[in-house]
């Protein structure tokens, strides 16, 4: 295969986050939210040109005034660009829906688009009312920011408890033009699989049908965002959502073609690759957990199971300190709600220091505790699961469960 029949076929990452792809560019910079300034409040993200968009939002039945917002602003497919803050969720606050209209209107009004065709996010405290004042002071001052360099500080201004930014960006070709796919996420705490968790945004420069854009991005946080858990608790203010403005100048996606293939499989890669990350990051964590069900008879009936692992508080727990507790990890894809036969299940436990057969056949046996201990102490750690009944498995993605974790929900607000 010579150079450029491999380019053809790779997909690879690429600098630049949300600004990677043709025509986009973005900012962050601190407005006065946050009590503290050294720390970015307010992110804008715009493309150049008009955009198919698409969003998934959180199933919480309390949806914060932002994603209301913003849902009525995407019946039409369209967007220009992303307004968003942290520090405060502005969900269940006096006035939130106007505030929420005020950000959109304020960002669209500088930018000269339509209200209509910002996409509006909050992150932060629940019940407070949120300070429209600040944001609409920081406008200018975000915009004149904006820059095709700007992903990381539109990634570090919707951080929260997060420990670290999480963008990325991969680039592939299609038809012979290169297109470029870019993510930002936030997320550490009130994390679980009922959407696409925490605040995730995407840009493409590829020319796609609006209707496959949202299959495209619903697929895909089904099999990332919504295989992650950190706590169990579902946020009130979850949105992934995807700018697409086709820039890249490949024939538009509009069926199902291998183009559209390529397409979903770039965009399952970002989405992974961000999910993993916010799985890393939850709150107070030490260690990456990923637990993969296999040899099942459905990918459902897998990823109910691996879920439930993930999930499980006294799993989570036992990985914190390093024991290899096998037990939680069966008890946990007992009560999952799948139904199996879970005399067929062998477990085993590997990371980078090697891996152990735990359970067999449903039952404990001997092993090498000391060599255990080892391989759980590495910072990600895979939970094994076979159940031998099938040919379909699923991973989902969560950390540790450690003191921090209660030392920062204990004082959140303060």
């Amino acid at each position: 295969m010579n150079d450029i029949e491999y380019a053809e076929q790779t997909i690879y990452e690429i600098q630049g986050g949300v600004c990677a792809p043709q025509g986009f560019l973005a900012a962050g910079i601190h407005c006065g939210i946050r009590k503290n300034k050294r720390k970015k409040d307010l992110a804008l993200i715009v493309s150049t040109t008009d955009c198919d968009a698409a969003a998934v939002y959180t199933k919480n039945q309390v949806k914060a005034a932002p994603i209301h917002v913003t849902m009525a602003h995407l019946i039409d497919g369209k967007a220009r660009g992303i307004i968003a803050n942290s520090g405060n969720a502005n969900a269940c606050a006096k006035n939130g829906e106007e505030n929420a209209k005020r950000m959109a209107a304020a960002s669209a009004t500088a930018l000269g688009v339509k209200t209509e065709d910002m996409i509006v996010a909050s992150t932060g405290v629940i019940g407070v009312p949120l300070e429209i004042e600040p944001i609409e002071a920081g406008i200018a001052k975000l915009v004149q920011s904006l820059s095709a360099e700007g992903s990381t500080a539109a990634a570090e201004a919707i951080m929260t408890t997060d420990t670290f930014k999480k963008e990325y960006a991969l680039a592939f070709s299609l038809g012979g033009k290169k297109v470029r796919i870019g993510g930002i996420s936030k997320g550490s705490g009130m994390i679980h699989p009922n959407m696409g968790t925490t605040l995730n945004f995407l840009t493409t420069d590829a020319s796609i049908d609006q209707g496959l854009l949202q299959k495209t991005l619903s697929r895909c946080v089904d099999l990332s965002f919504n295989r992650i858990s950190v706590d169990g608790d579902t946020s009130t203010n979850d949105i992934a959502t995807i700018l697409a403005n086709g820039q890249a100048g490949n024939a538009r996606i509009e069926e199902e073609t291998t183009d559209y293939e390529r397409f979903c499989e770039a965009l399952l890669l970002i989405c992974v690759h961000l999910a993993r990350e916010l799985a890393r990051d939850g709150e107070g964590a030490t260690r990456l957990l990923t637990c993969t069900v296999s040899g099942v008879e459905t990918e459902e009936k897998a990823e109910q199971m691996a879920k439930a692992v993930i999930g499980s508080s006294l799993t989570k727990a036992a990985m914190f300190g390093g024991d290899a507790n096998w037990g939680r990890v069966l008890c946990a894809m007992g009560y999952s709600g799948a139904t199996f036969d879970y005399e067929t299940v062998n477990i085993r436990f590997r990371s980078v220091a090697g891996e152990i057969l735990v359970c067999e056949n449903g039952r404990g046996v001997l092993f090498d505790e000391s060599l255990a201990k080892l391989i759980l102490s590495a910072d990600e750690i895979e939970i094994l699961a076979d159940l031998s009944e099938g040919n379909e498995q699923a991973t989902c993605w969560g950390c540790d469960l450690t003191y921090k974790y209660v030392k920062i929900n204990g004082d959140y607000r303060s």
